[in-house]
């Protein structure tokens, strides 16, 4: 008899646990270790040494493929932070002479990552997220990078057709999933090789953990993506690990509720007449809407937009009673930035990130309308 499927709620409250045991908790705590008694030969021990594996680390990972791809091959590497997974990616897969594909509306430590790959002589082509462009760029490519939904424009690619276009040139195709999660979309069963997320956003979702992670199909590539960490020390510590396990059990009541108020606080903008660029995946008007919702199942918490210039947005920034002037994005409560003080992404002066919190939605959408009347000069 074959097992039922579960839903997300459910999975992801078990996911990674061990066994249960007679009085033992749930969810061991840490374990904190430099190193372990390591009798004869190493070959074949559990754990040898801190850098190299650690106790809370498996049951995070074991978590994280169960996520990512249930089902299906999945071996997971945790790291110390997202940039650590994403350059233990890249920088473990790009040879001198390979032909890499980046999106140029990316994260913007891609740019770097950029310089770096051409330093040591890969050739990198940088093509938008939205549109026909990475079609375009595959010829003689050797992986290609997806980041879907885009960070911070929120521009959407199709994963399966794109990953389909990568193999048929013989490329490895990895996928950025920080701002989706696995609750979002898979991408190793949309057909990518390699999910890459920073774990510090929604995925533990409480501003107070720096993580990340990578989820790859092939033995061979996540050896290599393991031993790049090792080779440059990019491990979490025991005790972010464990916060980030501990936090699993929340995300789908966490990723619901803001994907929910997120599409309210859109729907609330869209009839601002200073708001312009609006984007949210989950919005029916959103250009990238059709596409979002053949391969994601929930949209996320992020919404953008623009304000008429820089002191306008911060006009608004500062208005806000229940939303930080914060980076980064996915914590439960809401923060907003005008990403242009960052100096790395094109967008315009005024445009602005916001990441949606687990407040109440009408307080919430109560508050930014409020503190666009403020900024524009029409509060009572």
């Amino acid at each position: 008899m074959t097992e039922p499927r579960l839903g997300d709620g459910s999975r992801v409250v078990r996911a990674g646990l061990p066994p249960e045991e007679p009085y033992a908790p749930a969810l061991p705590g840490p374990v904190f270790a430099a190193h372990y008694h390591l009798p004869g030969d190493p070959a074949h021990a559990p754990y040898t040494y801190g850098r190299d594996g650690n106790p809370t680390w498996t049951g995070l990972e074991r978590a994280l493929a169960e996520l990512e791809h249930p089902g299906g091959p999945a071996h997971p590497v945790v790291f110390a932070s997202g940039m650590g997974a994403i350059s233990a990616v890249l920088l473990s897969q790009v040879r001198a002479g390979d032909v890499v594909v980046l999106p140029s509306d990316g994260y913007q430590l891609l740019a770097r990552l950029r310089e770096q790959l051409e330093a040591y002589g890969a050739e990198v082509r940088a093509v938008p997220t939205g549109g026909g462009e990475q079609y375009d760029a595959l010829e003689g490519a050797t992986l290609l990078w997806l980041e879907t939904p885009s960070n911070p424009g929120l521009d959407v690619c199709d994963i399966r057709a794109l990953a389909d276009a990568a193999h048929r040139h013989g490329a490895l195709v990895a996928v950025d999933n920080t701002l989706a999660t696995p609750l979002g979309q898979r991408p190793l069963e949309l057909g990518a090789d390699v999910s890459v997320a920073s774990g510090t956003k929604a995925l533990t979702g409480h501003g107070d953990v720096l993580l990340g992670y990578a989820v790859c199909k092939d033995t061979a590539v996540a050896d290599a993506v393991r031993h790049w960490r090792k080779l440059v020390g990019a491990i979490p510590g025991p005790m972010e690990a464990w916060l980030a396990h501990r936090s699993l059990a929340t995300l789908q009541l966490r990723v619901d509720r803001q994907a929910a108020t997120a599409l309210s606080v859109a729907r609330a903008l869209r009839e601002r007449p200073e708001v312009s660029g609006l984007r949210h995946p989950g919005l029916p008007q959103d250009p990238a809407h059709a596409l979002a919702s053949r391969q994601m199942r929930r949209y996320g918490c992020v919404v953008s937009f623009t304000l008429p210039g820089q002191a306008h947005a911060e006009r608004f920034l500062a208005a806000l009673r229940l939303v930080d002037d914060a980076t980064s994005f996915g914590g439960v409560r809401s923060t907003a930035e005008r990403r242009g003080r960052w100096g790395g992404d094109a967008v315009p002066a005024g445009f602005v990130r916001l990441s949606v919190g687990v407040e109440d939605a009408d307080d919430l959408v109560a508050d930014l309308l409020r503190a666009l009347d403020e900024a524009d000069g029409t509060a009572p």
